[in-house]
Order: structure tokens, then sequence, then C-alpha cells
């Protein structure tokens, strides 16, 4: 079997009878995220296919080890999408692979519409550099930097 992209898996499903829901599952269990921990899962998935540790990436988005790993197992959860943001930029994530990654963990995904999104839009597809270059990057523009995990939810 092959990982299908989600437009491909769209494409299937505007094929699919409701009844044929659990064929569906089944033949496309390869590129489906588990019910239980979907964000733990993508995440797991990305990091592994980059080659990356976990510690590093929390190394760079300047959030404690403990907390960031919490975070990506879903033993905790935050209300700060910054954590977020930090987390995929640190990680390497492309800005299509974030956008998902806030979409799972059911926060609002960046928008073009909104300045600082839009910056953290081409930020993410620029790669401008660690962190604190993003954060110089936002107040450069006199935008909210991204948050740290001072506060944790």
């Amino acid at each position: 079997m092959n990982k299908k992209t989600t437009e491909e898996l769209n494409n299937i499903l505007k094929s699919t009878h409701a009844e044929n829901l659990g064929d569906y599952i089944q033949d496309n269990s390869e590129s489906i995220l588990s019910k239980d921990r979907p964000f733990a899962e993508y995440m797991r998935l990305l990091i592994k296919e980059k080659g990356l540790k976990q510690q590093d990436i929390f190394l760079d988005a300047d959030i404690p080890e403990r907390y960031g790993y919490k975070l990506i197992s879903e033993e905790k959860r935050t209300k700060q999408r910054d954590i977020i943001l930090r987390i995929c930029y640190a990680a390497g994530f492309t800005l299509s692979e974030t956008q998902r990654a806030l979409k799972i963990y059911e926060m609002p995904q960046l928008y073009s519409k909104i300045p600082r999104d839009a910056l953290l839009m081409i930020i993410f597809n620029e790669r401008p550099g660690s962190i604190l270059d993003v954060n110089a990057l936002l107040k450069k523009y006199d935008m909210e930097t991204l948050r740290s995990s001072g506060v944790q939810e």
C-alpha cells in the first residue's frame, strides 16, 4: 500500500457510500490518522520522516523538553497556537505540514488575511533562521513575537 494525500482521499470519498466506510478505512489505513491521538501520530510520523530528535526540536523551539514531550504525546494540551508553531518551525515543517498540524490539534490555521499570520506563512516558506530570527522579523514589523511556553495552559 502507498500513502495517499488528503486530496486523493477526498477524491475517493466523492464516490464512496456511507455503508462502505469500513472498506474505505481498511483500504486507506496507511493514510488515515487514528482516532485516539491523531496529533501525536502525525507529529511522530513527520519527525521520524525528517530524521529528527524530539529533544533537538524542543531545544530549537525554546520549549522545556518535558513540556514538549507532553504536548506531542497529547498528554497535555495548550491553548497557545504559538507553542505549536514554534514546534513546527523548529522541526522544519513546511507551511502545509504546519497548517495540517494546527488543524489536527484543533487550532486555527494561519490565515493570509491576518497580517501576522501572513508574515508567519512567509516565514514558513522562506525559513529565515532560528526562532530568535523569526521573532526579530515579527518585531521588525511591530507584530507580537511567538510566545514562549512561560504560561503553560
